[in-house]
């Protein structure tokens, strides 16, 4: 007899996409197993064997007027984290071609505070059309919430891909921000994919959200149409708010990544901050829903490195080079 989780991914490979008004408690109620399964079958059908990566670069760090609980970089915590200004450009590019040598994706420029703006953000534009001229990996940038016209700069730069997290529910949200809004940090996602760009947004989960809550996150994306979904686990920063959060289980973190999958079967689930609160370093993931992962050294949390990542990858028989997609038997 075909289980009713069977049926709903035959459902979501023919064309059916998940909707508020859906009865969603069988992504919560069906065996952890079944729902892996599942959520492997629609990996496969519409990522194929491509596993994207992508690094990050910490462009700017500290001192942030913002009081996000789980940030380490926001002044009104006490982390102890190294403050820098705009790093040097050639420091950057130095950076960002080490990791097209590697065989990464896509290289991201990221940068603490509310926003980038004045001589930083030139600096910035100026940078990212180096690494346009001289590089061929991807560029995405994190500068927080910007203007159109800066959005318009950057992809004459060069930039292709714009990161700005959700980070939650809309009903979360207060509830670890009130420097800025839900509202501010969907409006720039939108002024992002206006201008051209391909909009990474995800979010945190273990910061005390329900499964509801992470329902509403992963419903929310794919009301955005977002490609690129980077879930973070929370492990826990002393000096923040949320510095006593006790951390997640696996099990909890995988049925996570697979109920995003079903939600957004056709984007990239990545695996970015806290993977390696899974065992074997996400291994089951990257077959059970994951289709990309944030690799080497990630901004204030341990990551892994492009190497062990690469050799991962192929011992699990996939590769993050182009992808084929395969399409399965019902």
């Amino acid at each position: 007899m075909t289980s009713k989780i069977h049926t709903l991914t035959n459902k979501i490979i023919a064309g059916c996409r998940l909707q508020r008004s859906d009865d969603l408690s069988l992504l919560l109620d069906t065996p952890l197993g079944e729902l892996l399964e599942e959520s492997g079958r629609l990996q496969k059908h519409f990522c194929g064997s491509h596993i994207d990566l992508c690094t990050i670069l910490n462009g700017r760090s500290g001192r942030c007027s913002e009081n996000c609980k789980y940030c380490a970089q926001a002044a009104c915590h006490h982390t102890g984290i190294e403050e820098y200004a705009f790093l040097p450009s050639e420091e950057i590019i130095a950076n960002a071609r080490e990791n097209e040598k590697a065989g990464v994706n896509r290289f991201a420029i990221v940068t603490s505070g509310r926003a980038l703006g004045g001589k930083e953000f030139d600096q910035a534009i100026a940078t990212y059309k180096q690494l346009r001229d001289t590089l061929h990996i991807g560029l995405c940038a994190s500068h927080g919430i910007i203007s159109q016209e800066q959005f318009k700069r950057l992809r004459a730069a060069g930039v292709t891909n714009y990161h700005h997290n959700i980070e939650t529910s809309r009903r979360f949200f207060p509830q670890i921000c009130t420097s800025h809004t839900y509202e501010d940090r969907i409006k720039t996602i939108k002024i992002a994919q206006e201008e051209g760009l391909n909009v990474c947004s995800g979010g945190i989960i273990g910061m005390g959200e329900t499964w509801q809550d992470r329902l509403d996150m992963a419903l929310s994306l794919a009301e955005l149409h977002i490609t690129s979904i980077p879930i973070n686990v929370l492990t826990a920063i002393k000096g923040t708010g949320l510095e006593n959060q006790p951390r997640l289980l696996p099990d909890e973190i995988m049925r996570t990544i697979a109920i995003f999958r079903l939600i957004n079967p056709e984007a990239n689930i990545r695996l970015a901050a806290g993977r390696k609160l899974l065992p074997d370093n996400g291994a089951e993931a990257f077959t059970h829903g994951a289709s990309a992962s944030i690799t080497g050294n990630m901004l204030t949390t341990s990551g892994t490195t492009i190497k062990e990542d690469l050799a991962l990858l192929a011992e699990l028989g996939l590769s993050n080079q182009e992808k084929a997609a395969i399409t399965l038997n019902a």
